[in-house]
């Protein structure tokens, strides 16, 4: 899916139902008096998170929310209906800013926090409210009032449980729509990832789903904002895990694992160095297109020794599904352990 992780939106919230004048007649009671009922109230805006939700990609499409208004008042004191709530869903980790005043209102962290965004407008009173001994036929009502509005920014602070790292056209596109629902585009050419991807694992130990995400290919000096920069990676402070998809079926395996290490990590330490201290696994792609694995895994262990950080490494074939379902496994199990461990 295309990835949004901030968009501006307008609310209003409703406006509040004006008050009635009336006067109750009757056969034998010509001079009832006053029985103009009250307007209902406006409809108010509020903000929920739900973590079924992982993208504000809705909220490009559609960017104006107004809740109802609250009806007039009529006679025989019939208070009008109020306007009904609106509810706006929205992904855990989402900020609400108040883009006029520049100040956030609110970070929503937690399953259906919720937080009223713009109030209703009150209701308007009938002229029953306005009687008294000295005026007894008061010709009075109020009106309601408008309800608040407000254009406020959505940015969602994206928490992840695996993070994607690599260089253009090393698979990753193949590998996160195979291992997860993710359905993204794959070409043979630079930066086919031009924004954040992000699938979905259905994680079968505890029915849960497992975030995967898919940033745009690094290249050396990414840090200086050349090629897509590094923007994206902010969204792997909260993840778990951190794969490095890598293309072994260069012809100089040696020079390419080597070489794309260090792109990967300088790139990272540049950014935060505090990301390779996370859990990293590489994943080495395209091994269908390899003869002599025996080689290729002794030569991987002595390079590996280099970095120390590197966890575990796997052989895979994303697009004729080679080496996936153990590295499915070993997924499940790793973050279902820390999960255990954190809560």
């Amino acid at each position: 899916m295309k990835f949004f992780d901030k968009v501006i939106i307008y609310v209003k919230a409703g406006k509040g139902g004006d008050g009635c004048i009336s006067f109750y007649r009757a056969r034998f009671l010509p001079k009832g008096g006053p029985d103009g009922g009250n307007g209902g109230k406006g409809g108010n805006v509020y903000i929920v998170a739900n973590h079924n939700i992982n993208n504000l990609k809705n909220f490009h499409y559609k960017n104006n929310y107004i809740a109802s208004n609250g009806v007039n008042g009529q006679n025989r004191q019939r208070t009008g209906k109020n306007g009904k709530n609106l509810i706006i869903q929205v992904p855990l980790g989402t900020k609400i800013i108040d883009v006029e005043k520049n100040i956030v209102l609110i970070f929503l962290k937690n399953e259906n926090q919720m937080f009223l965004i713009a109030k209703g407008g009150k209701n308007g009173l009938g002229n029953i409210n306005f009687k008294s001994s000295i005026n007894r036929t008061p010709y009075k009502k109020t009106m309601g009032s408008l309800g608040e509005k407000k254009k406020i920014k959505l940015e969602l602070i994206l928490k992840v449980d695996i993070g994607v790292l690599g260089l253009p056209n090393s698979g990753k596109s193949t590998f996160i729509k195979n291992i997860s629902s993710a359905k993204t585009k794959i070409g043979n050419y630079i930066f086919t990832t031009t924004k954040p991807i992000l699938g979905i694992i259905k994680n079968k130990l505890d029915n849960s789903n497992i975030s995967i995400l898919d940033v745009p290919g690094i290249i050396k000096n990414s840090f200086l904002g050349k090629g897509l920069g590094l923007d994206f990676i902010k969204y792997f402070k909260y993840c778990n895990l951190i794969f490095y998809i890598i293309d072994i079926s260069i012809i100089n395996i040696k020079y390419n694992i080597s070489n794309t290490l260090d792109i990967i990590s300088n790139e990272i330490i540049k950014y935060n160095k505090n990301f390779l201290l996370k859990e990293q696994w590489i994943i080495f792609n395209k091994i269908d297109l390899l003869h002599n694995s025996n080689y290729l895994i002794s030569c991987i262990k002595k390079i590996l020794i280099k970095y120390q950080y590197i966890k575990k490494f796997y052989l895979i074939s994303s697009k004729n599904n080679i080496g996936m379902k153990k590295l499915y496994i070993d997924i499940l199990n790793h973050l279902y352990k820390l999960k255990n461990i954190k809560y």
